[in-house]
Parts: structure tokens; C-alpha cells; sequence
């Protein structure tokens, strides 16, 4: 029993103190927890702190920031709205002016709408005008001719009706002569012939000269391949050369002596050179050039010294000296005007007038023979104009004049010059007279061609039965040169009297010219 209490007792003390210890374990336990919770507590507090401090510094941040990019903004946003209110204000100008322009512009066109107005109302007014004329003409015709509109439209087209025929029957004459062409071929270059000895002999003294060859092997060097030496002789000198069956020999051609002579003398240069091809054939030509211009200075020295005239101007000599080139009625001129100045000393010092202004005068009285060809006018007033020209004495001026009839001699001098002229021009005869015309024709059919755009130089030649026309390549090209050959052939038709026919030849040559050095 005692045992049992006793475990009992112990039991329950063991139990009281469990609950003891449980209770104190339960109060320790609380005690921790509640340290921990407020240790948690100020935990959390510190991070909450520190959180907000965190959150209010990177709210400050993000506000900077923010201020920033809203300042960056706001000034981007400032700039772009100022460029975008120059640029409106550029476009506010420009359509301001536009619009004046427009103004401008509608306010011209007003006045021009006003102007046509203006003009269309004057123009009908006129038409009015002219038609009221014209039906007074028409009436005023129809009284005078007796015919009424349709009278006279039926006379003008009987009229025409027979014009037409004839211009038919004309075109059918035409292509009848053509196709007989063919038949009569033979027979033409017979008549052709016989016409060109002919004319052969009537102009040869005047327009005709012979070189003698070395032997008959030069006159092929003188062709040349494909014929390329004869074709530069020709086109740089304007001579035609004919090359026939006469041994040893060609003949030139040309109405111009002056021509016909740097011919002559470049082709006996070649023959002694030996060396025949364009370029050689250039150079001579220009030598020929030089010495035949020596020749006219010699000569016009010649004539001044022969007739003791003296105190002329240089260019005057040179003119007298081209004159040895040059004939008239079977005489040379330069000799003609020598004999003239002899003869008027002679009469002058007869009749006791100035014997120097009668020779003077008389070697000059033809002056303008030396470049009549190439100057438009008569001799007479050419020689005038370039006596003029180099300030010559009046009274030597009026004897030119008047040699001719062209004025009454007020004179002495002007009636012995003009007594002078014809003692000594006496023999021409009515051969020598068509040998002058003939000459005039040749020039005058050269001065023609040249006057056409593009023509550098043209040459007469075949006795005038064709001309010769270098044409400058820069200016004619290829497709013109038909067209330019049928114009040129078109106005000799119209302008020119000739006989037969004259074929227009037009070369067209391009040459480059390069040194090595």
C-alpha cells in the first residue's frame, strides 16, 4: 500500500513537475517566440526601411531621369517644332509669291485677252473692210474688162489649159531627145570634136600652154596612180591638163594666165625634181606661187621704169605687174598700157600739156583690168575706186574715167589718154572680140559657183565645158554635195548663157596634216 502511494506520490510529483516543465517550457518557448517575432519584426521593419529608402532613392532616380528625358524631349520637341515653323514660314513665302506670280500672271493674261479682243474686233472690222473693197474691185474689174467671175475663171483656165500643153508637149519633146540619146551618141562626140578643135584654135593663144616632157615615161608619173597626181595638179591649180597623143608633150589649159603660168612652171619643177606625188606636188605649187608673184613685181617695176612714172604706190605696182598675166583683144595689157603711156607723153608734149600726169595716166588707164575677174563692176570703175584707193591725183582719177566714153573728158590729159587708148587698142578684130567674150564667160561662170555656201574654190575648165568646185568638208558633208551640185547647175541655167552643156563636178576631199617629232 505504502508503495503504491508512494509510486503514486511520485506519479504525481513526477506529474507536477512535467506540467511544471511543460508550463515552463510552453513560457520559454512564447518568451523565444516572442524575441523572434520581434526580432523578425525589426527585421522586417529594417527591410521595409531599407526597402523604402531603396524604392524613394531609385523614385528619385527615375524622377531625374525621367525630368531628363522629359527636358531632352521637350527640346527635341522644341527644335523640331521651330524647323517645322521655318519650314511652314518658307512655304507661307513661296506660296505668297506664287500667289503674286499667279496675279501677275492672270493680270498679263487679262491685258492679252484684252489686246486679242481688241485685235480680233480690228481684224474683223479690216476683213470687213477688205471684203467690202474687194467686191468694189471685183465690180470695178468686171466694168473695166468686161467679164464677169465666171467668164474671166473660164478665160484663165483656157488659158492654163494651153500653158499646160505646151509645158507637156515640151516634156514630151524632152523624152523623145532623151531616148534618141543613145542613137545620136556617136554623132555628138564627132560634133563635140570638131567644136572643141575649133574653139582650140580661135583661144589658144590666150588660153593654152605646152610643157615638154623629158620622155613619154613621165607622162604616166604625171597621172599618177588611179590618176591621184593629175587630180592634185588640177584642183590646187585650176588648170586643166590634157594629156593626148602628142609625144612629149602636155598642154594646159585655162583662161586665167596667171593660173595657166604656176601650172606651167610647178609641172617643170616636177619634171626636174623627179619626185610626183600630192604632197611634193603642194609644195612646188606654192613655190610656183612665190616666183610667179617676183614676176609681177618685176614687171610692174619694168613698166614704171620703161615709162619714167614714178612715186606709185606699191600696190599699184604689183596690180601693174599682174597685168603681164593678162590680155585684152590679142593684146597684153601691161604691154597695151606702156604703149598708151609712150603715146599720150608724145601727144602731151606736142599740145604743151603735163607731160608726166598724160603718162601717168596712161600707164594706169586699165588699172582695173588686173582684177576685173575677181571684183564685180567694169574695169572702168574698178580702176577708178583703186586709183581712188591709193590716193592717185584727181586728174589722172577723171583720165581713167573717161578713156571709155563712160564720162565727157573735162580735160587734156582725159582726151590724149583717150586718144592714146584707141591708137593703140586699133587692131582687134571680131576674132579677138569673141576670144574677150569667151574669157568674160569663164569668169563669170566661176564668180557664179564660188558665191554658193560651203565652196572653197572652183576652176573653169574644157574650154568652160565643165567646172570644177572644191567644197569644204566641215561645212558640205556627203548627202549635200547632190543637192548642192543641183542648185549650182540650176543657177548657171538660169543666169548663164551658154553653148551645149557644162557638167558640175563638185569634189569634197578631207586631208589631216600631223608633224613628227
Amino acid at each position: 500500500m505504502p508503495n503504491i502511494l508512494f509510486f503514486l506520490i511520485a506519479a504525481a510529483i513526477v506529474l507536477v513537475a512535467a506540467i511544471v516543465f511543460f508550463l515552463l517550457g510552453i513560457t520559454y518557448r512564447k518568451k523565444v517566440s516572442e524575441r523572434t517575432i520581434q526580432s523578425a519584426e525589426e527585421k522586417a521593419k529594417r527591410i521595409i526601411n531599407e526597402s523604402i529608402k531603396g524604392a524613394e532613392n531609385k523614385k528619385r532616380e527615375a524622377l531625374l531621369e525621367a525630368k531628363e528625358e522629359i527636358h531632352k524631349s521637350r527640346g527635341e520637341h522644341e527644335r523640331e517644332m521651330k524647323e517645322r515653323r521655318t519650314e511652314a514660314q518658307k512655304q507661307e513665302r513661296r506660296l505668297q509669291q506664287k500667289e503674286e506670280m499667279l496675279d501677275k500672271k492672270t493680270e498679263i493674261i487679262e491685258r492679252k485677252t484684252e489686246a486679242i479682243e481688241k485685235r480680233q474686233n480690228d481684224l474683223e472690222a479690216a476683213y470687213e473692210e477688205v471684203a467690202e473693197m474687194k467686191r468694189s474691185q471685183f465690180e470695178v474689174l468686171e466694168r473695166i474688162s468686161g467679164y464677169t467671175v465666171a467668164e474671166a475663171k473660164a478665160y484663165l483656165i483656157n488659158n492654163l489649159e494651153s500653158e499646160v500643153t505646151h509645158e507637156a508637149a515640151m516634156k514630151i519633146k524632152e523624152i523623145e531627145d532623151r531616148l534618141k540619146e543613145d542613137a545620136d551618141k556617136m554623132a555628138r562626140e564627132q560634133v563635140a570634136l570638131a567644136i572643141q578643135r575649133c574653139a582650140a584654135d580661135h583661144v589658144a593663144e590666150s588660153t593654152v600652154s605646152v610643157v615638154p616632157l623629158p620622155n613619154d615615161e613621165m607622162q604616166g608619173r604625171i597621172i599618177g596612180r588611179e590618176g591621184r597626181n593629175i587630180r592634185a595638179i588640177e584642183t590646187l591649180t585650176g588648170v586643166d591638163l590634157i594629156i593626148d597623143d602628142t609625144p612629149e608633150a602636155i598642154t594646159l589649159s585655162g583662161f586665167d594666165p596667171v593660173r595657166r603660168e604656176v601650172a606651167r612652171i610647178s609641172l617643170e619643177k616636177l619634171i626636174l625634181d623627179g619626185r610626183i606625188h600630192p604632197a611634193r606636188i603642194e609644195e612646188m605649187v606654192e613655190k610656183a606661187k612665190r616666183e610667179v608673184d617676183a614676176v609681177i613685181k618685176s614687171e610692174g617695176d619694168r613698166a614704171t621704169f620703161e615709162t619714167g612714172v614714178h612715186g606709185l604706190h606699191p600696190e599699184i605696182v604689183k596690180l601693174l605687174g599682174r597685168m603681164r598675166f593678162r590680155t585684152s583683144y590679142g593684146q597684153n595689157v601691161l604691154n597695151h598700157s606702156i604703149e598708151v603711156s609712150h603715146i599720150a607723153g608724145l601727144l602731151a608734149a606736142e599740145l604743151g600739156a603735163d607731160v608726166m600726169t598724160a603718162k601717168r595716166a596712161g600707164l594706169l588707164h586699165d588699172l582695173g583690168k588686173s582684177v576685173d575677174h575677181e571684183t564685180e563692176g567694169s574695169h572702168v570703175n574698178i580702176g577708178v575706186d583703186l586709183a581712188r584707193k591709193y590716193k592717185e591725183n584727181e586728174e589722172v582719177i577723171h583720165a581713167i574715167h573717161a578713156h571709155h566714153g563712160d564720162v565727157d573728158p573735162r580735160t587734156v590729159v582725159a582726151c590724149i589718154v583717150q586718144a592714146s587708148d584707141a591708137i593703140s587698142a586699133s587692131r582687134p578684130g571680131a576674132r579677138r572680140e569673141n576670144i574677150e567674150s569667151y574669157v568674160k564667160r569663164l569668169e563669170r561662170l566661176e564668180e557664179l559657183t564660188c558665191s554658193f555656201k560651203g565652196v572653197d574654190s572652183s576652176y573653169a575648165i574644157q574650154a568652160g565645158r565643165e567646172i570644177r568646185i572644191m567644197v569644204k568638208p566641215e561645212e558640205v558633208s556627203e548627202d549635200e554635195m547632190i543637192l548642192l551640185a543641183r542648185d549650182i547647175a540650176k543657177k548657171i541655167e538660169d543666169e548663164l548663157e551658154y553653148p551645149g552643156q557644162i557638167k558640175v563636178n563638185l569634189l569634197r576631199e578631207s586631208k589631216a596634216v600631223e608633224y613628227a617629232k
